[in-house]
């Protein structure tokens, strides 16, 4: 049985109904407006920029509105500070816009970059973004070579406007002119001449985190010590930040300086912040305001903080960097060593049958046996601490003398050379003196009929305070660099003026002002040096 071929029936079109289905779904039309400051005049601006879109689209029987997304006060150079046109971005993947309106190119984005990659993106969805002022509908064919010349215009504009406004800013940093951040600024307030102004209650804080960094403490127990205080913060909260601390202590403001251009901004595209460390040059403005700590306390802090950051672990096994932490609990952890290896000894916690001891071990011994280090002892802390506070009993029945030996030490700190035998106050009466001499042969030189036998002598006369201010020269830049040997013999010999003939209970802040090391000879001697080179032998107790 043949099958009948199958029939195929034509069913005409009707335009009519075509055209009405088209004027029945109106586009949906968003805008999106920017401006790059928050200024007034340019917020009025962007409000203008509202009101003109939201008409047109209003206006337009084709059209709906889907919205106008709109930031303010935002850079164009990055798309991801921009929340309102990254919105836009969501809404239009997520097929609720049609077409969208923008001013121009460098309203949609001044990234060449961006602005391509954004404008694929949309086309891929038939979604259209027409630049009134170029006069651009993304979806025409030619359009991406216009959009991308146009984008790279905008971007050099924005890199244009970057470069002189980074160079007015480092000119007004050439001339100390300084722009200073308040509300992360721990006590200080801009003050009624601009310049900043001490809070004095935070003030007293700031001289007490100073103080307690210098006799030993941790970031971490100067954190502990002003929660335990309820001391608020900069934002008046009960928590403290290692990161605070460290700031108050590493803020040159803190003693009246500013200092200049520690950070800068890589590009105006990517505008990432990088510290400064030697790229470009900083700019120091000294006695710009009221400093809250003294200098030569702001440099020893510095000092010392470079110190323990810079300290060695006697301990390779435990710390295969060879870098240590400080440690700040206990003041022996870094004066008691080893006399037989010279490695720091450690605290270490022995249980046994439920009773604790508590003693002291060379750490070299802990960590390789008696590989490297044979014969030394390991000391109970209690007999240790006695012994310790022995030695120092012992010389401080002589504290007058001991405070006189310090001071001595400390005026050989400040000796500009070894073996330069002439001081600061020897220099300035000699120089003082040379002058004299100089008016006295000017004036002689004056009534002479000869005057060679005076300019030999004035000759030598400048030859020789050439040579003393260069030896001056010296001994100012040493003390300079001595800032923190000499902060430290300063402390001791006030820490000796305020202890007593007979100390009885171990204090660790003491015992850190008043002991440089202890050597640990046998189980029965050690060798105690306090600070100022005076030591004393000790028998264990």
């Amino acid at each position: 049985m043949r099958k009948s071929p199958p029939k195929v029936i034509t069913i005409p079109a009707k335009p009519e109904v075509a055209s009405r289905q088209a004027i029945q779904r109106q586009l949906r039309v968003a805008a999106y407006c920017r401006v790059s400051t928050d200024d007034e005049e340019q917020l009025t601006s962007y409000e203008a920029q509202q009101n003109y879109y939201t008409d047109k689209i209003m206006t337009n029987w084709e059209w709906t509105m889907a919205g106008i997304f709109a930031d303010e006060g935002i850079t164009g150079t990055s798309a991801r500070k921009r929340p309102e046109f990254l919105k836009m971005i969501r809404l239009c993947k997520q097929k609720k816009i049609d077409i969208v309106l923008t001013k121009s190119i460098s309203r949609f984005a001044r990234n060449t970059v961006d602005c391509l990659n954004y404008i694929r993106a949309l086309r891929e969805l038939g979604i259209a973004v027409i630049f009134e002022k170029e006069n651009i509908n993304t979806l025409e064919a030619d359009s991406e070579i216009l959009i991308t010349m146009l984008g790279a215009f905008a971007q050099a504009e924005s890199e244009s406007i970057s470069a002189n406004v980074r160079w007015g800013k480092r000119q007004a940093m050439r001339e100390g002119k300084t722009i200073i951040q308040y509300n992360r600024l721990y006590a200080y307030e801009k003050g009624e001449d601009g310049k900043p102004k001490i809070i004095r209650e935070q003030a007293d804080v700031v001289r007490s985190i100073y103080d307690q960094y210098l006799s030993g403490a941790s970031l971490r127990m100067i954190k502990d010590r002003l929660e335990a205080e309820q001391i608020p913060n900069v934002t008046g909260g009960s928590q403290w930040t290692i990161t605070a601390i460290r700031s108050i202590l590493t803020n040159e403001k803190y003693c009246g300086d500013v200092l200049l251009q520690k950070t800068y901004i890589s590009d105006c595209i990517s505008r990432k912040v990088i510290r400064n460390t030697g790229q470009l040059p900083m700019y120091l403005v000294q006695n710009h305001h009221e400093g809250i700590v003294e200098r030569k306390t702001f440099d020893a802090v510095q000092a010392e903080m470079a110190r323990r950051s810079a300290g060695k672990s006697p301990s390779k096994k435990n710390a295969p960097t060879g870098m240590t932490s400080y440690a700040s609990k206990y003041a022996l952890s870094e004066r008691l060593i080893c006399g037989e290896c010279g490695t720091l000894y450690r605290r270490c916690t022995w249980s046994k049958q439920g009773r604790k001891r508590i003693v002291w071990r060379c750490v070299s011994r802990l960590d390789y046996g008696t590989k490297y280090c044979h014969n030394s002892p390991t000391l109970d802390e209690e007999p240790l601490q006695k012994a310790i506070l022995a030695a120092i009993n012992s010389v401080m029945s002589q504290k007058s003398t001991l405070i006189r030996q310090i001071t001595s030490a400390m005026e050989m700190e400040l000796a500009p050379v070894p073996g330069e035998s002439m001081s600061l106050a020897d220099i300035e009466r000699r120089l003082g003196e040379l002058n004299d001499q100089t008016r006295e042969l000017v004036a002689e030189s004056a009534r002479a009929e000869d005057a060679t036998a005076c300019t030999a002598q004035l000759r030598a006369i400048m030859n020789e305070a050439a040579v003393l201010k260069e030896k001056r020269a010296l001994i100012e830049e040493q003390r300079q660099s001595n800032a923190q040997a000499v902060r430290r013999i300063e402390d001791a010999a006030a820490a000796m003026a305020q202890a007593s003939t007979h100390i009885s209970e171990w204090d660790e802040a003491l015992i850190r002002q008043l002991v440089d090391t202890v050597k640990v000879n046998s189980a029965e001697k050690i060798t105690v040096f306090l600070r100022g080179g005076i030591q004393v032998e000790q028998d264990m107790i």
